[in-house]
């Protein structure tokens, strides 16, 4: 029973944590702050026990991917424009 107890805790704790890192990612997308980094932690967090915070981490994960994909290629073109 007390294993059970525990596991329970520790599941919402969390789930808990994973909410606020969320919830912290969405107030510094409007703030100046890192947003990039909260928003994935707390979907990877939720990931572990719910089916939608998977859907939207791999969701997540392509579009920082993409994301950095272009600014990378924006770097090498002003990178270019700039020896030139």
């Amino acid at each position: 029973m007390t294993n059970n107890i525990s596991e329970k805790i520790k599941r919402l704790a969390l789930t808990l944590l994973g909410f606020v890192c969320l919830l912290l990612g969405a107030i510094f997308i409007l703030l100046p702050g890192p947003a990039v980094l909260f928003i994935p932690l707390g979907l990877a967090l939720l990931s572990l026990e719910f089916d939608w915070a998977k859907i939207w981490l791999k969701k997540s994960q392509r579009y920082f991917r993409r994301v950095a994909i272009k600014a990378d290629q924006a770097m090498h073109w002003l990178n270019r424009k700039l020896r030139s």
